[in-house]
């Protein structure tokens, strides 16, 4: 089996799909899309992903049996159900459900104000696009620091990463990247970020150290 990533350096939602990959210690194919040059909007991209969206996660099976998936939570379940060892999810029924909680949280209410699409029409529409995503992901992380306050251990929800710690880490990245203030209202939520990134899997998905990334 060979896994291809299709992804975009900067993306959260790639890195978060790096970190799971990491985790899972599962090498991979990293195919860069820059967004910024419109390279998701291509026929051949839009096949692999109709939405036009990164990170797709092409699993080819003997040289011959391609698929693809979208969308980084579906993904990152899908790796761990299909290389459970080590989890990225709890075995206990509620934590599993307190942990896609938390990722929900980053996912469907934090992610999508701060999305490049949206940023475009804001900034068209003439508003403040900084001004608009920082309140959503300052709000946002605050409601997920008091709900990890009721599971955290080392890391979101217990001793172990998971998927919640997947979301969190590329979260904060996106975070600084839009100048939030992370003050000592986030100080739990900031040593959790710590202790993944002393952690291969997370230090080597950061942004900047992939193939593709811009430092100027």
């Amino acid at each position: 089996m060979k896994l291809v990533l299709h992804n975009y350096w900067r993306s959260s939602s790639s890195h978060r799909v790096r970190i799971g990959l990491g985790c899972k210690h599962l090498a991979f194919e990293y195919v860069a899309v820059n967004l910024l040059k419109d390279e998701q909007l291509t026929d051949a991209h839009r096949a692999k992903n109709p939405s036009a969206q990164v990170p797709v996660l092409e699993i080819i099976e003997n040289d011959a049996t391609r698929s693809a998936l979208t969308q980084s939570l579906p993904i990152l379940e899908y790796l761990d159900e299909r290389w459970p060892d080590p989890p990225l999810l709890p075995r206990d029924r509620y934590l599993r459900a307190r942990t896609r909680g938390l990722a929900e949280l980053v996912n469907a209410g934090i992610q999508p104000m701060q999305n490049m699409m949206v940023m475009r029409r804001i900034k068209q529409l003439g508003g403040d696009s900084l001004a608009w995503a920082r309140q959503f992901i300052s709000d946002g992380l605050l409601a997920f620091a008091k709900i990890a306050d009721e599971t955290a251990g080392a890391f979101c929800v217990g001793d172990t990463p998971t998927i919640a710690d997947c979301f969190l880490v590329p979260q904060l990245a996106s975070a600084r990247r839009y100048q939030v203030e992370l003050d000592d209202r986030f100080d739990r939520l900031l040593g959790i970020e710590a202790r993944c990134l002393a952690l291969p899997a997370f230090a080597d998905a950061a942004p900047e150290r992939q193939l593709d990334a811009v430092t100027t």
